[in-house]
């Protein structure tokens, strides 16, 4: 075996899958898709051929010309990477695997009625970053197989299905296209179903693949750019207005970074349960709902997105032990759309935010600081474990170093080069670094490229931002450590990232009389902005303020992004914490837990058995 990946048994001397076509039966009562797919590989293959797949029960694996089953194996599950399904090829060039999901997929959040906004209809979606798209579908699941795909979704017919994909149908189910799958074309063809057809011209990793079935709602807010969601006028209007300013941000995005390759660019409002505050996928971005803030500040999330638009998703990290070049790259590019669109303070709120969240970071792997690294070594470590804002902000400071460096037209020319260059492949931190010297001759004896890469912790030449309304937050942090609290006139025109930099720079624990006169004031703890209040919350529990918990345990309970859960039961739990703190933490994870995504399940676990 020669894997090219340490979450994946794809192994380097087998042909790579070009082509993924997908027949899928959403049995929303067993919490299972019946399902069948067909992989075109690159040239055809004599051998063993591995597959990458996880709680997938294979039926069948057989030659798509004549039906005849191929045999098969599976590997004994490994707690990361799922089974191998070995299958053996003669001289084929396609595969077609038969199976079905099971309930325990970690791509998939299955939703009943009362989970769901309107509390009529099921709900599904999927969340397939770093290494769940096995979990949906046998693949070479890694960055550096990139794939096209076309898929067929038998559903409901009261509900609707997104992709990250183009739409080309909603129709009738036809005979003949059930029969191979689990559930036979009587079910396929039955009362009440139809089918949505969709297809993925351009290469993506799988780790982007995705869809959504429910009852589902649109508005359009640009010529490009749809919203959706729940089917439910409050949300739909909200979604709308807070990003009526998205097809600006694209223009931005295409005058700095090149044309926008992906035709569309649409986004989903999820249900609260959704594990991060925006997932990338292309031409349908998935969001939280609690990026919806009322005063378009939400837009913030959806240029980070955007700029995956060409940064991640036109190139793409070949594994995740480079996943800075996914999120380094887009945390630049996106502050750079948010300092043209809404104003260079703007940015420099947005820096020093993540200079914060980068200065924490160490200090959460101060014991393991191999993950303070940019390129980092991961066998036999699960990337949900690990994900931090390292690759972000650190990867943040070092492209922000080069631009100082070099400056900006000459960096900006470098950017657009680096896409056109590498657009629709997958590369790792050598390749780049090679491109990097060979592009600005030199470089390497201004900036210590191996350091920034490779080194452990925050370089000396990092940047902490400087402007006036970073440096006066700060100041007033600091005067609050001494007593002092900002005065209505001095916060009068705070929005909420004014607020969250304020209180992640407050100390971890202050005096509970201190905290609970600061929320006297201001009711931190009732914001409608989920940073802010999370952040206060934080800091409550931190100064053991149990009068908090409350208010806690409604948070917890109502959103499941993993930006608010990872701190909030980590202040629970961690140190020498009180006892009834782990007691209060324990009993509400046990009740909110089956609201939560499997992924966010999995990390909350995590955090209990570090602890406890």
């Amino acid at each position: 075996m020669a894997p090219i990946d340490p979450h994946s048994f794809t192994d380097s001397t087998h042909p790579l899958t070009t082509h993924i076509h997908l027949s899928f039966y959403f049995d929303f009562p067993s919490s299972t898709i019946h399902s069948s797919a067909l992989l075109s590989l690159s040239s055809p293959h004599s051998g063993p051929l591995f597959l990458d797949i996880r709680s997938l029960t294979v039926h069948s694996v057989l030659d798509p010309q004549t039906r005849n089953p191929l045999p098969y194996s599976l590997s004994e599950p490994d707690p990361i990477k799922g089974q191998n399904l070995v299958v053996s090829l003669s001289n084929h060039s396609s595969v077609l695997v038969v199976y079905s999901t099971t309930p325990a997929s970690s791509a998939l959040q299955w939703l009943n009625p009362p989970q769901t906004f309107n509390k009529t209809s099921p709900f599904v979606y999927t969340q397939c970053q770093s290494i769940h798209a096995r979990a949906v579908f046998p693949c070479q699941d890694t960055p550096a197989a990139r794939i096209c795909y076309s898929a067929r979704m038998n559903i409901p017919r009261q509900l609707s299905a997104v992709m990250s994909a183009r739409h080309v149908d909603r129709r009738p189910p036809v005979a003949g296209e059930g029969a191979a799958l689990p559930c036979g074309d009587a079910l396929w063809c039955a009362e009440g179903r139809l089918v949505e057809e969709f297809v993925m011209e351009q290469p993506i990793p799988p780790y982007l693949f995705a869809f959504a079935v429910g009852e589902l709602g649109s508005r359009d807010v640009g010529p490009r750019t749809r919203v959706y969601s729940e089917s439910a006028p409050a949300v739909l209007e909200a979604a709308a207005a807070e990003f009526a300013g998205t097809e600006d941000m694209i223009r931005q995005g295409e005058r700095l970074f090149g044309d926008y390759e992906w035709e569309r660019f649409d986004l989903l409002v999820l249900p609260p349960s959704f594990p991060y505050g925006g997932m990338e996928n292309p031409r349908m971005v998935f969001l939280t709902p609690t990026v919806i803030k009322g005063n378009a500040s939400g837009a913030q999330v959806v240029a980070h997105e955007l700029a995956h638009s060409w940064t991640g998703n036109l190139i793409t990290n070949k594994t995740n032990e480079h996943f800075w070049l996914n999120e380094g790259f887009t945390t630049y590019a996106e502050r750079r759309i948010v300092e043209v669109v809404q104003g260079e303070e703007r940015a420099a709120l947005n820096i020093g935010i993540g200079w914060r969240g980068l200065n924490e970071e160490m200090e959460r792997f101060s014991d393991n600081m191999e993950f303070t690294k940019l390129k980092t070594k991961q066998e036999g470590v699960d990337p949900d474990d690990v994900y931090s804002q390292v690759p972000y902000e650190k990867g943040f400071q070092f492209l922000w170093r080069i631009e100082r460096e070099v400056g900006r037209p000459v960096f900006d020319e470098f950017l657009k080069k680096y896409i056109a260059t590498f657009k629709f492949k997958s590369i790792d931190t050598e390749m780049f670094l090679e491109f990097l010297k060979t592009n600005i001759p030199g470089i390497e004896t201004k900036i210590d490229l191996v350091l920034w890469t490779e080194g452990t912790g925050i370089p000396p030449d990092a940047f902490e931002p400087i402007s006036n309304i970073y440096t006066k937050i700060v100041t007033l942090a600091n005067e609050f450590k001494a007593g002092r609290m900002p005065g209505e006139d001095e916060v009068a025109d705070w929005q909420g990232q004014e607020w969250e930099l304020y209180l992640e720079n407050l100390p971890k624990s202050v005096e509970a009389s201190q905290i609970l006169a600061l929320d006297a004031r201001y009711r931190l703890s009732e914001s409608k902005d989920y940073e802010v209040k999370v952040a206060f919350l934080q800091l409550a529990i931190s100064s053991g303020c149990s009068q908090y918990h409350g208010e806690v345990e409604r948070t917890l309970k109502e959103v499941g992004r993993m930006k608010y859960l990872r701190p909030l039961y980590t202040a629970l739990v961690q140190g020498n914490g009180r006892q009834e703190e782990k007691i209060f933490a324990k009993r509400v994870f046990a009740e909110a837990r089956d609201c939560y995504h499997p992924i966010a399940q999995g990390v909350v676990e995590s955090i209990f058995s570090k602890h406890m």
